[in-house]
């Protein structure tokens, strides 16, 4: 490069006052002050540049010191200044301290209580059982699509869509040598498969409506591309991405001068020009269309299971989807819910906050809705949204999901510091930028073993959870499993506040108990996304 980045200012003045301070040795002794000084300070950045395990550092050489030197003095400064260990701002640094030491295989164990308040509205807490079991083998595995030509077996926890253009290529790489080495899978997000999501990993390839990597040259879907990428043994399941969590409803665009000609190459795009990605798919237009794509793509990629990725809106608009699934005969093989917690993909701040059903009452709605029209035994539901410990993955399949899919805790095993610069290639881990100079000094052998340390760990961690409460696999959680603190203090189960519909039973005309049901599911039809004639009705008039 012709020109120093900033970040490395002090390293090269070190060396500049190492250079001065021998020089004026020559002249007076008093610069041995001065050698011995800067000395140091060189020894410590190269150092910090030829050293593979703090990415940080290696883009920051010297002056990262500074930050740990913060970090090493944040707890003491914060009890008494600023902020709680348990804060979520939007993970807390239990959470992130949590996350960074399974990955590092360090003790995860914390001693004298918890720092939450169990009293508080909200406080959440799983039972345990007078008669704990032993589980002989963690390695909890999920059956997706198991009437499928090539059905698949996936870990209850596995890393979520992150494409590449959001992810640097050594993160990806990373994450994948880790599900590789873990036996989990790695979602590629829409931004196609790469050669950096090709190391050995189980991936699901997810389709946006971008079709990037089986994309013909007017954006439209192209089978015979779709054929070759599918069919790769790499690839184990298909996914259909509707929207996401972080901005739902909302096409991403990929500016062009961000568009490289590798990143060109694996989109199947021009270089140098905006990629846009429409808001919704050009290939189908109403829930039964959406079925018969995904009975196209099932077929073209051998048998493989078909999945949908939503983060749920207008309930009329997810029965309608379920109506299709009933009449056409033929349904998703998995269904992933993503919570509107967000994620990492960047969006407007309105997105973040206010658009998009919140995990936990997405996820009941699905799982409820299939239950009562009797399709919950044939489809897989996954889930995503803030999800980093045991704790959440069992209570997330208390609720009704089936495996859990991160992506910002296994950010956090990468060596993510949450500093928030995802959107402007300016991360200083190397994890979320296409710098290549930030993204390269993130070690892929080093960290694709945090990948898989976090991942056994978390297990682990998950297994003794479930010992504890007396079972023997996580399939076995239900809402009685889990005990939230109410308003009024009073504690009560998720089966008792969750108000589940009976197997069938919006197929025979009941739910007449269920308010969003008794509203919306008569009103939803299979021929059409569109609100149903009474929902226009009412936007028509304000004398509601």
């Amino acid at each position: 490069m012709s020109v120093l980045p900033v970040r490395f200012s002090t390293y090269a003045l070190s060396i500049a006052g190492l250079l001065i301070s021998l020089i004026g040795l020559a002249f007076d002794g008093l610069w041995w002050i001065g050698v011995g000084v800067f000395a140091a300070l060189v020894t410590l950045g190269t150092f910090d540049l030829l050293q593979r395990k703090r990415t940080v550092s290696r883009n920051y050489p010297i002056l990262a010191h500074m930050r740990y030197l913060l970090e090493s003095i944040g707890p003491e400064f914060r009890q008494y200044f600023i902020e709680a260990d348990t804060d979520q701002v939007p993970f807390s640094r239990e959470q992130r301290n949590l996350v960074y030491r399974r990955a590092k295989n360090d003790v995860d164990k914390k001693p004298f209580g918890s720092l939450h308040d169990m009293n508080a509205p909200g406080y959440e807490w799983m039972s345990p059982s007078l008669a704990p079991v032993h589980i002989t083998d963690q390695n909890f595995r999920i059956v997706i699509g198991e009437n499928r030509v090539q059905p698949y077996s996936a870990s209850v926890v596995n890393i979520s869509a992150m494409s590449f253009g959001a992810l640097s290529p050594n993160a990806l790489s990373a994450l994948n040598e880790g599900a590789r080495n873990g036996g989990f899978y790695h979602t590629t997000g829409e931004g196609a498969i790469s050669p950096y999501h090709l190391r050995g990993g189980d991936l699901v390839w997810q389709l946006g409506s971008g079709y990037f990597g089986c994309r013909r040259d007017d954006g439209g879907f192209d089978p015979e591309k779709f054929r070759r990428n599918a069919q790769r043994d790499e690839v184990k399941m298909i996914e259909i991405k509707l929207s996401q969590g972080a901005k739902p409803g909302h096409g991403g665009i990929l500016p062009a001068a961000k568009v490289t000609r590798e990143i060109a190459v694996t989109r199947g795009v021009p270089a140098g020009k905006d990629v846009v990605s429409p808001s919704c798919h050009s290939t189908f237009s109403t829930p039964r269309e959406m079925i018969g794509f995904i009975q196209t793509l099932r077929e073209l990629s051998g048998g493989k299971p078909v999945g949908i990725k939503l983060a749920i809106g207008h309930p009329w608009e997810w029965f309608a989807m379920v109506k299709a699934m009933r009449e056409e005969g033929d349904h998703p093989d998995y269904i992933v819910v993503d919570g509107g917690q967000g994620g990492t993909g960047a969006a407007p701040l309105e997105f973040i906050n206010r658009l998009g059903m919140p995990l936990d009452d997405a996820l009941n709605l699905v799982h409820n809705t299939l239950i009562g029209a009797g399709l919950r035994e044939q489809i897989r539901i996954g889930a995503s949204g803030k999800i980093i410990t045991a704790f959440d993955i069992c209570r997330t399949m208390a609720i009704g999901a089936d495996w859990v899919n991160m992506a910002r805790g296994f950010m956090f095993s990468l060596g993510c510091i949450q500093a928030q610069s995802c959107h402007n290639d300016r991360c200083p881990s190397g994890v979320a930028t296409q710098d290549p100079l930030r993204g390269k000094r993130l070690d892929i052998t080093d960290k694709s073993e945090r990948v898989e340390n976090f991942h056994t760990n978390t297990l682990h961690a998950l297994r003794e959870m479930l010992e504890a409460a007396g079972l023997q696999h996580p399939g076995e959680l239900g809402p009685e499993h889990i005990i939230r603190r109410l308003d009024n203090g009073s504690a009560r189960p998720y089966i008792s506040l969750l108000n589940r519909l009976k197997p069938n039973e919006l197929l025979e005309g009941g739910a007449t108990d269920h308010p969003i049901y008794r509203e919306f599911w008569e009103m939803a039809t299979a021929d059409s996304f569109s609100a149903p004639s009474e929902i226009v009705k009412l936007r028509a008039s304000k004398l509601v």
